[in-house]
């Protein structure tokens, strides 16, 4: 039996030489508090400066909306006045056409002009194109129409007048265009 013993441990010697084991070496990173502090330091001032852009975003976002509000807070008043302008313009036509309709085709014509008027002083601009060229962005074309003796591609006749407010078409005006 005493034999049996020294075998096992030249085995077992022999199996630690067959199958050496390693050991993982941990690298030691020295990370004082000083540096974590700084880091976390760093990170809070990111967030905060991301913060207060986000704040004055919101800050421009509502003030832009305040004034578009402001600008364009007539728009749907004025798309319910426009029929009414178109009525009035019909009415100054039909007036003039007709014998001693004078009177009242003037009365007619001095209330749409004050009616423009005072909606010219909430921004609101007529678009009248007669004769000049169709531009698609404030123009709606009824129709085309050759014309020999007209410059192709622009407003022969004015069907209905168009209105912006502001700027930004409200209604496109109604327009036969010469064809090309």
């Amino acid at each position: 039996m005493a034999e049996e013993t020294p075998k096992k441990e030249e085995q077992e010697a022999s199996e630690e030489e067959q199958l050496p084991i390693e050991e993982p070496v941990e690298e030691e990173v020295e990370v004082s508090e000083g540096d974590a502090v700084d880091e976390q330091v760093a990170q809070y001032k990111d967030q905060a400066l991301r913060a207060l852009a986000e704040v004055e975003n919101i800050k421009r976002r509502a003030a832009r909306d305040v004034e578009h509000a402001h600008k364009f807070a007539v728009e749907k008043l004025l798309n319910d006045l426009v029929p009414v302008l178109d009525s009035l313009d019909k009415a100054v036509e039909t007036a003039a056409a007709t014998e001693g309709a004078e009177a009242i085709a003037e009365g007619v014509q001095l209330s749409l002009k004050l009616f423009i008027d005072t909606l010219g002083r909430s921004g609101i601009e007529e678009i009248d194109p007669l004769g000049e060229p169709f531009d698609p962005q404030v123009h709606e074309a009824m129709a085309m129409v050759p014309n020999p003796d007209a410059e192709p591609n622009s407003v022969m006749e004015v069907m209905a007048k168009g209105y912006t407010l502001n700027g930004r078409v409200v209604r496109a005006a109604k327009v036969v265009v010469v064809q090309g």
